[in-house]
């Protein structure tokens, strides 16, 4: 994804306000921060003052007695600022952990209801940083951002002002090094940028790069490609240190080059002030407190220009965030039908669907099964079988035609009711990491363990759940992997019982797994197929011979419909898909 330079978003400020949308129910905090903020700028220039005064007037005066009144008041004032400062910096972290809290959850709510095809092309790396990374940037905004660079412009122009008041001839000697110096910060501002948009690129590269490569860690030992895929790592983990190291570079040479500007400054002040001395027209008070204000004044503006710069990348990975926030490719919610159950008729009425563009990978596909029903589909890879399941539980739009459940167009129901009422096996089987108790419930609080119990004894995995070390609390670990193909399998097969769906979807549920294995499967898919509406998907002709009904699909299209024995009678595809299947078994 190609990234806009951070310094034109710096005027955006329609984003700008959107972020701060996000504070609106924090606004009494908000508005405390940035009144911390003026009374901080006010308090900043006034201890130097009162060091002017004890100097010039209580100690050459001689007046001990005032001398330690004005250091008592300069101590409350130092902890009235320390109080303050503390607060301010608590607060405006506060604020911005927040804010990321609530925007964070917006994110991954929207993130969770998008269509499946975003993900198809999205890799989900990417989703990680814009979720994780990029909203903690978001962070940075109202912590070291904007709140704070209001704060340091606030305390520049108090101090400037009350240096201009005590004696603006020597103010403007001591601000002779500003131009050099906006100049530097200009310089360290836009190399410090460019380095932070190609770290956040390297980040989203980075965490893509290892969430997929982890995930198939398998297949890359399986072939030996740990080399291969390391030296990409390692590539991709070059480009991130050398991001860093240019923004170092900046740092490294700024911060030095500030610091030598203000022994500048400082010199021309002594300098100055000296020679007006000796012409009396400059006091030790004056001196003393100048340098204090040069202090007050170099120390917000050696970190203004990092400031900016942490704002830019906020606004960056705001923009990034909006754009996933504002992508329309989500799932529309606007049915509002809500029964209370679902008979399970099903329909397909001149469907026509494509993942991308018009490269269609069902056209015109029409049938229908009556409640209890099992309908089976059959065909090559590729033949659009699993798009057809895809499509009935909404996970995909179609482009033409219509689907109905009980009469009504599956549009037209409540997501949550449509999807309550279709229970899902697929052939690759997600667990996530937990206990099996809460992988089979989805921690769906009104399942009981005695449900789960009684659903495990009906699928023939209670004897074996029980073996497990904790029985139910046994933790699967990520993706299930302690446990077998065909044990993961037997578990989606109770999670879909647990749910008593009124229409099954079985996609390739025995494929790949052993004998043994499948006959318990199949014992599991008798259970659940009972008076239930069921759409089977299986390379396995003899799983499917019960069927009521057997769709034969090639390239998408329907080439053949019937019941087993009138499939074969007809002796065309099916007829031979099923020769050459069990001429395979017999050879074996």
């Amino acid at each position: 994804m190609l990234i806009q330079p951070a310094s034109k978003k710096i005027f955006d400020f329609s984003l700008l306000k959107r972020v701060f949308r996000y504070a609106a129910p924090y606004k009494k905090q908000f508005l405390i921060s940035i009144t911390i903020a003026i009374v901080l700028a006010v308090l900043s220039p006034l201890r130097p003052w009162l060091i002017q005064v004890t100097v010039d007037t209580y100690i050459r005066g001689g007046l001990a007695r005032a001398v330690i009144i004005i250091t008592v008041i300069q101590i409350g004032l130092l902890l009235l600022e320390t109080a303050l400062r503390f607060y301010f910096s608590f607060l405006t972290a506060w604020l911005g952990q927040t804010v990321v809290k609530d925007l964070r959850i917006t994110v991954f709510n929207k993130v969770i209801h998008l269509n499946l095809s975003q993900f198809d092309r999205t890799p989900i790396g990417t989703l990680t940083t814009r979720t994780i990374n990029d909203i903690e940037a978001v962070n940075d905004i109202f912590s070291e951002g904007l709140i704070s660079i209001i704060a340091d412009l606030l305390s520049i122009f108090a101090v400037l002002g009350v240096m201009f008041y005590t004696d603006w001839k020597l103010t403007l000697v001591c601000m002779s090094v500003l131009p050099v110096l906006l100049m530097a910060t200009w310089w360290f501002k836009e190399s410090v940028n460019v380095s932070f948009q190609k770290v956040r690129n390297a980040v989203a590269r980075l965490n893509a790069f290892a969430q997929e490569h982890l995930t198939g860690m398998a297949i890359v030992q399986a072939f030996a490609a740990e080399d291969r895929e390391y030296a990409k790592f390692k590539k991709i983990n070059k480009e991130h240190r050398n991001a860093n190291i240019s923004a170092i570079f900046a740092y490294s040479i700024f911060f030095p080059f500030v610091e030598i500007i203000m022994a500048v400054a400082m010199g021309l002040m002594i300098w100055w002030s000296a020679k007006d001395a000796l012409q009396g027209e400059a006091t030790l008070g004056i001196m003393i407190a100048f340098l204090l204000y040069l202090n007050l004044l170099f120390r917000p503006l050696r970190m203004i220009a990092d400031k900016f710069n942490v704002l830019q990348m906020g606004m960056v990975a705001s923009e990034r965030i909006f754009k996933v926030l504002d992508n329309p490719d989500y799932i529309v919610r606007e049915g509002e039908y809500a029964p209370d159950d679902i008979k399970g008729k099903l329909a397909f009425k001149d469907v026509w669907f494509a993942y991308a563009g018009d490269n269609y990978v069902l056209k015109n596909i029409s049938f229908t099964i009556q409640p209890g029903e099992t309908l089976a589909i059959v065909g090559h890879t590729g033949s659009g079988k699993t798009s057809v399941i895809s499509l009935i539980n909404r996970l995909y739009h179609i482009r033409k035609g219509a689907i109905f459940i009980d009469d009504v167009n599956i549009d037209d129901y409540k997501l949550d009711t449509l999807r309550n009422k279709i229970g899902v096996v697929l052939q690759d089987v997600f667990l996530f990491s937990g206990s099996i108790e809460d992988n089979v419930t989805l921690r769906n609080q009104a399942i009981s363990r005695e449900s789960v119990i009684q659903a495990s004894k009906l699928i023939g995995m209670h004897d074996f759940i029980m073996q497990l070390p904790g029985g139910y609390d046994y933790n699967v670990m990520e993706r299930g992997s302690t446990l077998s193909l065909g044990q993961r399998q037997l578990l989606s097969f109770i999670r879909a019982l647990l749910y008593n769906p009124s229409i099954l979807i079985l996609d390739e549920a025995t494929s790949s797994v052993d004998t043994e294995s499948e006959q318990l499967i199949q014992r599991a898919i008798d259970t659940l197929v009972e008076g239930r509406t069921s759409i089977v998907i299986a390379h396995r002709l003899s799983t499917i011979r019960k069927a009521d009904k057997i769709i034969v699909l090639d390239k998408g299209e329907i080439k053949e419909a019937g019941t087993h024995t009138e499939l074969l009678g007809l002796g065309g595809f099916y007829a031979k898909l099923h020769e050459m299947q069990f001429a395979k078994n017999e050879e074996v």
